[in-house]
């Protein structure tokens, strides 16, 4: 694991950017890095990421697109409006959650 100083500091990372502790992750650095990827949050990016933060906490794995839409209530299509062209894989970064199963 690599250590990166992200909104003044220090956090682990894996090889992609994304956090390996989910303990280090907060609202504040949630801002840093969607900053870092083009994003400006919202309530309703709030709303998902919280929720996968939850989800994340209680199975132990970052949910996929189709279990955000699913069990998340957030469908498909929103959370390409959220975060655009790869909606799980951004939000994962932006949560300070691990890539999800399957995504490239």
């Amino acid at each position: 694991m690599t250590v990166a100083t992200i909104g003044g500091r220090d956090v682990q990372v894996d090889a992609e950017g994304f956090l390996t502790d989910p303990a280090e992750w907060d609202e504040e650095l949630a801002a840093v890095l969607a900053t870092n990827i083009g994003l400006e949050l919202t309530e309703a990016h709030m709303a998902a990421i919280r929720w996968a933060r939850e989800d994340h906490a209680a199975n132990g794995e970052t949910p996929t697109l189709r279990r955000m839409a699913t069990a998340g209530g957030v469908s498909t299509k929103e959370m390409f409006a959220l975060f655009p062209k790869k909606p799980a894989k951004k939000m994962s970064y932006v949560a300070g959650l691990p890539k999800p199963v399957g995504c490239v």
